[in-house]
């Protein structure tokens, strides 16, 4: 029996013994791998990972100046388009001379009635001159004036102590002129046709005054407004966190 267990205890020794050589021959059958590379093979890669570098700086710095740019011509973008937008609403308002197609229309007096010893018309009243334009505007005139006076959306047309008013211009005397525009040629002739069929010669010849309309013209101009704007109702917005009202 005392056999057996030394004869156990040899063999188990013995399998303990040669997995150990074994793991250590296995270690020092891979030994760890050196850099066996020279000087200049070293050099030469050191210079291969700057050059990667370089690049990586080069294409780091072109996507900058590309957002850069993007964010100039956006911001550029935007204050052209306020530009934009501000230069037509000045149009709008009749801030700015304007040059376009339209007619120009001469009220003056009928001097044939000089020979029949009825006196010679002066002056023009503000009906007639509200009746014109509103025959204006239904035929699609865009912009108007009289007399040199830019009309507006707030023109007002009055007799002041016997004396026909544009906006506190005096209306002195004949012959005075009526400029108009219209959107483009096509509508400047419809314009011009509408007002010759129209009854608005017949209206003026009976307050002894002659209403001649001239044939479309491509290059009429319309003065600027040149009275002062009031406006009333109307107040800043005043901007709340982060620029929104």
């Amino acid at each position: 029996m005392d056999k057996q267990k030394k004869r156990f205890s040899f063999v188990a020794i013995a399998v303990i013994i040669g997995f150990m050589i074994a793991v250590q021959f296995q270690t020092v059958k891979k030994p760890v791998e050196r850099d066996t590379r020279d000087i200049w093979q070293l050099r030469e890669a050191l210079l291969k990972e700057k050059e990667l570098q370089t690049n990586l700086l080069k294409e780091i710095r072109s996507n900058d100046e590309k957002i850069a740019s993007y964010e100039s011509k956006k911001k550029q973008s935007k204050e052209e388009t306020l530009r934009k937008t501000l230069q037509e609403l000045k149009v709008g308002a009749g801030l700015t001379p304007v040059t376009g197609p339209g007619i120009i229309l001469k009220i003056e007096p009928v001097y044939e009635n000089i020979k029949l010893g009825e006196p010679v018309t002066k002056i023009i009243s503000p009906d007639l001159l509200k009746r014109l334009l509103n025959d204006l505007n239904m035929y699609e005139a865009k912009y108007v004036s009289i007399d040199g006076q830019r009309v507006i959306n707030t023109t007002v047309i009055r007799d002041i102590n016997s004396e026909t008013k544009i906006d506190g211009h005096s209306i002195k005397g004949l012959p005075l002129e009526v400029r108009v525009i219209a959107d483009n040629k096509q509508i400047a002739d419809k314009l011009y046709n509408r007002m010759k069929g129209s009854k608005s010669t017949e209206e003026f010849f009976i307050d002894n005054l002659r209403l001649t309309i001239s044939p479309p013209n491509e290059n009429v101009t319309v003065p600027a407004y040149d009275n002062p704007l009031h406006i009333r109702f109307m107040a800043p917005v005043k901007a709340g966190k982060g620029g929104s009202s």
